[in-house]
């Protein structure tokens, strides 16, 4: 047993991994689910098919390592979305995902009133904000919202309801038979007590407020506890050995942590995945409101992590391949290449999903502007790509205010860091040094694993952090920084011009 079998549950579907103690990735495999989108703010997926195509990875990955068991299982995942399930753990209605905006008109009495900011009212978020570093969202996309959904609009799938989960605490029950979860996965819950030194629980008079019902609340372990030990069924469906512990599964933002291997006070880095953000462990619980960005529940008691999420991020390109040039990732960004930086003053902004940070906006929608008749392929490839770090900046401005310090280099992860030119533009349009850690694609998997090994035990969170490495350094003075500064100027007005036209 000298390898941990590591889950990382994507917006896209699960992927699995062998990693190895020194944080080496050996197989991967991946499996791809659907999401079903409607025009009335559904967003939903099946658990069901979670679980059929976890199964079908996780074996691929034990088929490759035949010769031993792993050690532990660690998972983690998207989070923000819910999964109800019975007293076994089966899924009795469809996942109600982050992106789910069904339950909008039910928010506004939990956190709304007749005079708002965004959506808040100050006399009602008071509370939320003084105990939890943060709220429910006006739009309805989080487990309150899908809460008072099945209860509004759902009581069918309610009334068979045991427990409302988080996705990461989902497939720990169904490894282990166990319902918990932790301080880290019921973060958008916000019904924790997240001052530091305060006790541990939920706290009765937020899940009050909230409308939750707290029967149907899992119990709360400790962030970095062991679940329980695999069931037999899924051992013998997995062709690995019973009773290998299984660790409490954590945020994908946590696992990024890790993963990156900056775990020193405000050492920083951004997430390219599906959606994007940057995150550090800081030493104070913090929250600003107006901008979506709050220090929550951390990998321990002494230092919160820093939230925050930008809706789209590589995810536009992937909406760019499949939607409007069917092409592999390879020839895209071979393509973008070609083009000049600052792509001669086309703009895009990847708000294809809304925006929650730095502003929240459900309503606001993507763009091309200054296109031309000189306007290709390339230039709108490159465009997309550099929209999104230039959406990133707009972040960072106000992730380096939230943290009142100014950050020199961030490390670099997720599926749109594996491209280098992705990379060196957000070292140009960041100005800052951009460090890419090693398999950056894979690096939320590693994380997890490493994070499973403190949980047993096994490592220090130092230790952890330093079996990461770096493979390769972007400094911004390389990276047509002045092109990129241009074109900031223009980015930073575009949210003003275009919010207004979807509404």
């Amino acid at each position: 047993m000298t390898w941990i079998l590591a889950i990382d549950l994507g917006n896209g579907g699960p992927k699995v991994a062998a990693v190895e103690p020194d944080g080496a990735l050996g197989h991967v495999a991946h499996r791809a689910v659907s999401v079903d989108i409607g025009v009335d703010g559904r967003a939903t997926q099946d658990a069901d098919e979670w679980w059929t195509c976890l199964i079908e990875a996780a074996r691929e990955v034990v088929a490759a390592r035949i010769a031993d068991a792993p050690m532990a299982v660690a998972v983690t995942g998207q989070w923000g979305s819910t999964v109800p399930v019975d007293a076994e753990g089966q899924p009795v209605g469809p996942v109600l995902l982050w992106a789910d905006t069904r339950a909008r008109p039910y928010m506004r009495e939990v956190i709304g009133g007749p005079v708002t900011v965004q959506g808040f009212a100050p006399h009602r978020v008071l509370p939320w904000v003084r105990r939890t570093g943060g709220a429910p969202t006006p739009s309805g996309a989080d487990p309150t919202g899908h809460s008072l959904l099945l209860q509004r609009e759902f009581p069918e799938i309610l009334a068979r309801t045991r427990w409302l989960l988080e996705p990461v605490d989902y497939l720990g029950m169904r490894l282990t038979g166990r319902a918990a979860a932790t301080p880290a996965s019921m973060i958008l819950s916000w019904l924790t007590d997240n001052r530091i030194g305060a006790r541990e629980g939920y706290d009765e008079d937020l899940v009050r407020r909230a409308r939750r019902d707290p029967r149907l609340l899992p119990p709360l372990l400790p962030t970095g506890s062991v679940l329980g030990p695999l069931l037999p069924l899924v051992a013998e469906a997995l062709g690995i050995p019973p009773g290998i512990p299984v660790t409490c599964g954590i945020p994908d933002l946590h696992a990024a942590i890790v993963g990156s291997g900056a775990i020193a006070p405000f050492a920083s880095h951004i997430a390219v995945s599906t959606t994007a953000w940057i995150s550090s462990r800081v030493p104070f619980k913090r929250t600003d409101v107006l901008h979506s960005m709050a220090s929550v529940p951390g990998l321990d008691p002494r230092f919160p992590v820093v939230a925050d999420n930008q809706e789209v991020g590589g995810g536009a390109l992937r909406w760019l391949r499949e939607q409007v040039f069917d092409d592999d990732y390879a020839t895209l960004i071979d393509e973008a290449a070609s083009a000049p930086a600052g792509c001669e003053g086309v703009l895009f902004a990847p708000w294809l999903n809304g925006e929650r940070s730095p502003v929240e906006d459900k309503e606001v929608r993507a763009a091309f502007v200054g296109l031309s008749l000189r306007t290709d392929r390339a230039t709108m490839i490159r465009a997309a790509m550099e929209g999104v770090a230039l959406n990133g900046r707009w972040l960072f401005d106000v992730y380096e205010k939230f943290c009142k310090r100014r950050i020199d280099s961030l490390r670099i992860l997720g599926g749109g860091a594996q491209s280098e030119l992705w990379c060196s533009m957000f070292a140009g349009a960041f100005d800052r040094r951009i460090e890419q850690v090693a398999q950056p694609r894979d690096a939320q998997m590693r994380g997890a694993a490493l994070f499973a090994l403190v949980s047993l035990g096994e490592l220090s969170l130092a230790e952890a952090a330093a079996r990461v490495s770096v493979a390769t350094v972007f400094e911004p003075g390389d990276c047509d920084r002045e092109a990129y500064a241009d074109a900031y100027a223009e980015y930073r007005g575009l949210y003003k011009r275009l919010k207004g036209l979807r509404r």
